[in-house]
């Protein structure tokens, strides 16, 4: 017997080492222990993944919990989840399609008519690597999805969370922002031939670029606004991709993936600590890496470049411009 003991001992701190460097390389659970009982909470693409984790953790720190989905009956379904697990009774479903500024717009409307305050807009949803697909008002589904669904969704709400104010706006991107570069001359791949990986990583790039304008654009009104890179998650937004039925994928790089490919619960954890972190109050305009600052690709810092994609965007989605940000307006390089 004791032959064994020796090589079991190996074998478990071999384990034990891959578990620990594991949740090192994730970059572990969010420190903040702070609650948001009387917070609105808004979560866009909750009804599973990444979204649904975010809305679970933040329910149960007490908050008013609104799931904005596409799909009712998952979105349903995740919010009883979310209240049985938590017994947390103030999570409800609402219908949100980021593909269609009709119900982007309807959707808000019904968030300022019902909902006294807006603490915190966690802009979740996403779509990746799909095929030519476009929006029913005609954009590319991922830019449009993943960056001017989300710009217009957040100005319609501005002012509810500014009357909510201090309040925080937390924007999803990812890595692959930093492969990304806007093509103002052709933004919806109209021109050029598709390319579905170049789209995901410009229309990452774009909800970096907007972050940071529209921090500039908030000073002063005790609203912040920071995007982040979550990891990469076992969730459905790597569906067409193709590693999902990938042999070669499953076991030639399976020990790589269990490595470096978070749970969803786990890539969560950065998008609550942003939402609640009391260290973060005021900090506005930054690229957080899980939960750590970082700093984003130099196209994602240029500051023309912000400036003519938010009033290319709001041209986009029909954005009334003639209110207020005059002095950001007249700040910049003609």
């Amino acid at each position: 017997m004791s032959r064994y003991l020796l090589p079991l001992s190996v074998l478990g701190t071999a384990v034990g080492g891959a578990v620990l460097l594991k949740d090192y390389v994730a970059g572990g659970a969010c420190p903040s222990k702070a609650t948001i009982p009387g917070k609105t909470v808004i979560v866009t693409g909750a009804n599973t993944g990444i979204g649904k984790q975010t809305a679970l953790e933040l329910a149960k720190r007490g908050g008013n919990i609104i799931l904005a989905c596409r799909d009712m009956e998952k979105c349903e379904a995740a919010a009883k989840d979310i209240r049985r697990e938590t017994l947390n009774h103030r999570v409800n479903a609402r219908h949100l399609d980021l593909a269609s500024l009709k119900s982007i717009r309807e959707f808000a409307l019904r968030i300022i008519e019902e909902e006294e305050r807006v603490d915190i807009l966690v802009n979740n949803a996403a779509v990746m690597r799909c095929p030519h697909w476009t929006t029913e008002d005609g954009f590319e589904m991922q830019f449009g999805v993943n960056h001017l669904g989300h710009f217009l969704l957040t100005n319609l709400l501005l002012d509810k969370l500014k009357t909510s104010a201090p309040s925080r706006i937390i924007n999803l991107s990812s890595l692959a922002h930093i492969a990304g570069h806007i093509d103002f001359d052709d933004l919806n791949w109209q021109k050029k031939k598709y390319d579905t990986k170049a789209a995901y990583c410009q229309s990452k790039l774009a909800v970096v670029l907007f972050t940071k304008e529209l921090s500039w654009r908030l000073q002063g009104t005790g609203v912040t606004v920071n995007a982040l890179h979550p990891g990469v998650a076992r969730t459905e937004l790597g569906r067409h991709t193709g590693m999902h039925s990938s042999t070669f994928s499953s076991f030639t790089l399976g020990p790589i993936f269990w490595l470096l490919v978070k749970s969803p619960q786990l890539a969560a954890q950065s998008s609550t600590y942003l939402a609640v972190a009391e260290e973060l109050e005021g900090v506005s305009g930054k690229y957080f890496d899980g939960l750590k600052e970082k700093s984003p690709a130099p196209e994602a810092e240029d500051e023309e470049v912000a400036h003519r994609l938010w009033a290319e965007s709001a041209r986009l989605v029909g954005l009334d411009m003639s209110q207020g940000f005059s002095v950001r307006e007249q700040s910049l390089p003609k």
